[in-house]
């Protein structure tokens, strides 16, 4: 999937002389964290987020540094520090030159720049101009919105098997004699393991089948230097009960 199939379309901006206070409430009414910052010649020239508004005079939350650090850190930093504090316009306390994407641009490429930069939103450009923004909720719709269930016509017990073992044992973490039965799409898996997230990876696998209604874990536990063996939680829990 690419940005312009998640994308937000009508994008809520404002401009680089907006009181931060008219900011602040568009945010408020439009439940949105953040807000494009657009020139009079319509480019973007910042981002304003919820960040911006966390170390703020009018709250009491302004920096309070001691004289020998305000000193090492010298007078630029300080006057920088006091305009972001006690700017009453956007351009003063926004982010300038914000990471952006294009329509085409990946969604894992999207999810890498959020990452590296520990951004919540990208605004999506065309040109010069700003054509949606991408934020964090729009992943989580996307997520929302492919877990949807889509009918297979090939969803008989055999073929779950089949895609369940083909996914399983393809990976490094797969389970020793990986055992794999599915009965009216229920399935029980066994096996050994070496490390408590393999047996997490094995159900997450199973259950991301098509058709598949529950996973039953049945996977061992086996300690290579002491030769320990525990069963499954879900079997210690049955062996208690019964």
């Amino acid at each position: 999937m690419r940005a312009h199939q998640i994308m937000t379309k009508q994008v809520t901006t404002v401009k680089p002389d907006t009181t931060i206070a008219d900011a602040a409430n568009t945010m408020l009414k439009q439940h949105i964290s953040g807000l494009p910052v657009i020139n009079a010649a319509g480019k973007l020239v910042g981002i304003i987020s919820e960040g911006d508004f966390i170390r703020r005079a009018e709250i009491g939350t302004q920096r309070r540094r001691a004289r020998w650090l305000k000193f090492l850190l010298g007078a630029v930093r300080d006057a920088s520090d006091f305009v972001l504090e006690q700017g009453r316009k956007v351009g003063e306390i926004m982010t300038p030159n914000p990471c952006t994407v294009s329509e085409d641009t990946l969604l894992e490429d999207i999810v890498t720049t959020m990452e590296k930069n520990s951004i919540k939103r990208l605004p999506v450009m065309r040109g010069d101009q700003i054509v949606g923004i991408v934020t964090r909720a729009n992943l989580l719709q996307a997520v929302a919105g492919l877990a949807r269930e889509v009918p297979d016509p090939t969803a008989d017990d055999d073929h779950i098997r089949d895609r369940i073992i083909t996914s399983i044992e393809k990976s490094d973490w797969c389970p020793s004699g990986l055992g794999v039965i599915v009965h009216g799409g229920v399935v029980h898996l066994s096996g050994i393991i070496t490390d408590e997230r393999a047996r997490q990876a094995a159900v997450v696998a199973a259950d991301n089948v098509a058709s598949v209604k529950e996973v039953h874990d049945h996977l061992c536990w086996v300690d290579t230097m002491s030769g320990l063996y525990l069963i499954s939680p879900e079997d210690d829990q049955l062996a208690a009960a019964g």
